[in-house]
């Protein structure tokens, strides 16, 4: 009889040690510019400093492939390239990410464009000095022949081909969601099927909280000065990507007019189309982080339509009215996602 219930002692322990002793555990750092949250649901035993190691490491990989904040990354040494015609390899990140956002150009006429940095320094909104002016439309005209994602030629050998000399590329716009798939990735790699990846506001959520509930996700008040933390939207996501793209946050005031840091490409000028926030799921961030961006160019009716023809995408755009009302415009599945 001891004997036997030693033995049902330790099968209750084990069924403990696996059911039970599960916990949440965070953590969190800094990368591509901004700061990245991670939330695992993992068992008692779990080595997550060590998992936060190998998160580190991913992390700093893609920013030697694509931070333009690093002279001697991919990116920088292609934009350095001053020949057209000439194949460059690219690495397996490099050449994800492009693929991805040669998909999004596509599909949103032009409306995302990696190659639109100079017309952000004109703006002042990049790295140049330029702030709080008004460009003449000559200075605009001038620099629109430099733009144009389809000046740049992405072979499946991986190598990257300009067209243009003059032609170069930034992926801020959509590397931070690839960085958050690739996390999601490793985290999955090492055993763990539910967690939330949250870098600079775009996320992945795969399986369920400790609670068993779906993740839960604020979307905030697109409003200038509103608060970080306070909420507008809340959704549950399940296996789903999620970003958010605003323009609430990076302006400037001139002539008694907001200037959007988010340009049209394809004019080479600020949106002016009411919208002031788009909230994109989709099965990957990459995809819903680069189509956010979109969406908030091609303005609500054609964003919507645009969404509405994708298969597992979502989408909630604002727009905000002259006397500062918020309209809510949603997808056709956009309010089920919301509901949880």
């Amino acid at each position: 009889m001891k004997k036997y219930s030693n033995i049902t002692l330790l099968m209750v322990f084990i069924f403990l040690a696996g059911c039970s002793f599960q916990k949440q555990v965070a953590f969190s750092g800094k990368t591509m510019g901004t700061t990245y949250h991670i939330t695992v649901v993992t068992g008692f035993f779990k080595n997550t400093k060590a998992l936060k190691d190998k998160i580190d490491m991913r992390f700093d990989q893609i920013n030697n492939s694509m931070s333009t904040y690093r002279k001697d990354s991919e990116i920088s040494r292609f934009n350095s390239l001053k020949q057209a015609g000439k194949k460059f390899y690219i690495s397996d990140d490099f050449f994800n990410v492009m693929t991805v956002a040669k998909t999004v150009y596509t599909l949103t006429g032009g409306a995302w464009d990696g190659t639109v940095k100079p017309l952000e320094n004109l703006w002042g909104f990049g790295d140049s000095e330029n702030k709080n002016r008004i460009p003449s439309k000559t200075e605009i005209e001038t620099l629109l022949p430099n733009i144009g994602f389809n000046n740049i030629e992405i072979l499946t050998s991986h190598h990257l081909i300009k067209k243009a000399a003059s032609i170069s590329i930034d992926l801020a716009s959509i590397a931070k969601g690839y960085g958050v798939d690739q996390v999601a990735t490793l985290i999955r790699i090492n055993g763990i099927k539910n967690f939330l990846v949250e870098i600079g506001g775009e996320v992945f959520a795969a399986g369920f909280r400790k609670d068993g509930k779906n993740w839960k996700i604020g979307i905030n008040r697109p409003k200038i000065n509103a608060p970080f933390d306070q909420v507008y939207k809340v959704l549950y996501l399940q296996d789903k990507g999620f970003a958010t793209s605003g323009d609430y946050r990076n302006y400037f005031e001139c002539e008694g007019k907001r200037f959007s840091h988010i340009l049209d490409p394809r004019n080479g000028y600020p949106i002016d189309n009411g919208v002031v926030s788009v909230s994109i799921v989709a099965d990957t961030c990459t995809f819903a982080d680069g189509l956010a961006t979109a969406v908030m160019v091609l303005g609500h009716k054609k964003g919507l339509e645009v969404v509405n023809t994708l298969d597992n995408t979502e989408g909630l755009i604002v727009v905000q009215a002259d006397d500062g009302t918020l309209t809510d415009h949603y997808s056709k599945g956009f309010i089920s996602q919301s509901n949880g």
